[in-house]
Formats: C-alpha cells, structure tokens, sequence
C-alpha cells in the first residue's frame, strides 16, 4: 500500500489506542480458519466440551478409551472449534455523505474509520470486507485476512466519486446476496433514507442471524446547526435550494432531528442491532477506543 493511501485511510494514532483491545463476536461465529472465536460446531481442537457416542467412520484416535474400560462404553471426545469470523464493511457513498470538508468530510470520515478498524481486524487473525453504495451497490471487495485486503480496499475508495440518491432497500439487497454464514455487518451512513426500508433490510439480515453493527456518521453542523445570519442550503441528492435564516429554523430542525435519531435508535433496539452516533468533529481515535471499550464491557457480561 501507498505511502498516500496509508495516510488518507488509516489513523495511526486511533490503531495505536485501540492496539491492546479486541473485537468479539457477541455470538457463536463460523469460519473456515482456526482463530480466536468460538463456533457453534463441535469438533475436535483445543476445548474440552463432552462426548458423544461412536459411530463408524470416526476417528478411533478421538476415542475416550478411559470410559470405554470404566464403563464398556465407546464414546468419542468433543472440543469446541474456534474460528476465524467475517467482518463486512457496508459504506454509504451517496451524496449526502459529501457534506463536510477536509477529514470532517463524512464520506472522508467514514472511510477511515472503515479502513482503520478493518486493519485491526485483520491483525487478529480475522477477514473482512468492503461493500460500497448509493441506490445500488456500487462495488464489493470480498472478504480477505491479508494486508493486500486494504490495498484493494483503498483501492476501490479511491475509484468513488458520491453524486446519487440514497436507496437502502435496493442497496442492502444486492449487498446481502454476498453473505452467507453468520457474520457481522458494519454499516457506516448519515442514514437519510427511508427508515421503514432500513429495518426491513436489517431484519433481513438479522433473520439470518447475522450480527449487525450501525455507525451513524454525522457532521458536527448536522447535529448542532450552529449556522448564522442568512445562508442558503443546497441540496446534495435533490436540486432544492432554500435561502433563509437558521436561528429562525433552529428550533424545529433540533426537534425533528432528534426524532429522527430516537425512530433510528428505536429500529435498531427491536432488531438486536448495535447503534453507534458518531460525530465527525470526534477524533477517530476516541471514537474507537470508546466503541471497543464499551463492546469489550457488553461482551464480558454476556
């Protein structure tokens, strides 16, 4: 990987603060690699979980000889796998996600946070993958555990330029037919969508039992609007422009955003869904470092 794409996509101080934790699956997880998570399969690897009664074709070296003398009983040691799991990354690029500049940028931001939580993914041994969209899906990388997996992620970032409308039910589709065991899927959007067809693609998802993570990636601006005098609002996804004044608008704009963020946190809650808001005036550090924090803490719980 570039020097260029190293700095534009990865935040060196977040992987330093977020280097000693881990990312767990909340459930059981499938794969195909022995790594560091517990499977729903039982098989023969490194724990102890019980027996089972020999049948012919299995391996007599699995037999527990020691209860067949004590018991006359053939019976064969299971262990629990342990397994790799797939992370896929879902990213809106649509162009909502252009407002902002610089690495305020939501698009911008979102994608640092993509690609830096994916290396630390793959430093533990685990796949990820990267699927990008607006009213469709717009490119897919499929999941890899190398360090050439960012190369192509990058790669791919780099090829996006955001100008379409938002269509999540028509997007998260053609995204869902690329999985197909139960993994985790991280979505990183504005969510300016239509609510309705979001939960039903996430329950979609969560029908088929994978676990499902939604980074709400706002602008500070967004969640503030701290505009002043009179400022004219373009639209990014539709050609609408309003010239007016914002301490005029303040109050209701506050009110109906907050129930629009209280309808996206109240899908995600029936759905078993993990939601995340993420101001882009936040370092991507302690947006992190936070996030695994608290997950780490949920998942000792459990």
């Amino acid at each position: 990987m570039s020097q260029g794409a190293l700095t534009r996509y990865l935040d060196a101080h977040a992987l330093d603060r977020i280097a000693r934790q881990r990312w767990e699956p909340r459930g059981l997880v499938q794969g195909n690699l022995a790594g560091g998570h517990r499977s729903p399969l039982a098989g023969f690897a490194v724990e102890f979980v019980g027996h089972r009664q020999y049948v012919w074709g299995d391996d007599p070296k699995h037999i527990d000889w020691r209860v067949y003398f004590n018991r006359d009983r053939l019976v064969v040691k299971q262990y629990q796998m342990e397994t790799n799991f797939v992370c896929h990354f879902v990213l809106d690029a649509s162009a909502s996600m252009t407002y902002g500049t610089g690495d305020e940028q939501k698009f911008r931001y979102a994608a640092r946070l993509a690609v830096t939580l994916g290396h630390f993914i793959l430093n533990q041994g685990d796949k990820i993958s990267l699927a990008t969209f607006d009213d469709r899906l717009r490119g897919f990388v499929p999941p890899g555990n190398s360090p050439a997996q960012l190369v192509r992620m990058t790669e791919h970032l780099d090829t996006l330029s955001p100008r379409e409308k938002t269509h999540v039910g028509r997007a998260f589709t053609e995204v869902g037919e690329h999985y197909h065991r139960r993994e985790i899927v991280v979505v990183l959007s504005d969510f300016f969508c239509d609510l309705a067809d979001l939960e039903t693609a996430v329950q979609q998802w969560r029908y088929q039992r994978h676990e499902v993570v939604l980074f709400h990636v706002l602008h500070h601006d967004e969640l503030a609007f701290e505009f002043e005098g009179q400022v004219k609002f373009v639209g990014l996804e539709l050609p609408d422009e309003l010239l007016t004044r914002p301490d005029e608008l303040r109050r209701a704009y506050l009110r109906a955003f907050r129930e629009f963020q209280e309808r996206l946190a109240a899908i995600c809650q029936r759905n078993g869904v993990e939601y995340l808001m993420v101001d882009t005036a936040r370092p991507p550090a302690e947006v992190l470092a936070d996030y695994l924090m608290q997950r780490s803490r949920l998942h000792r719980r459990r």
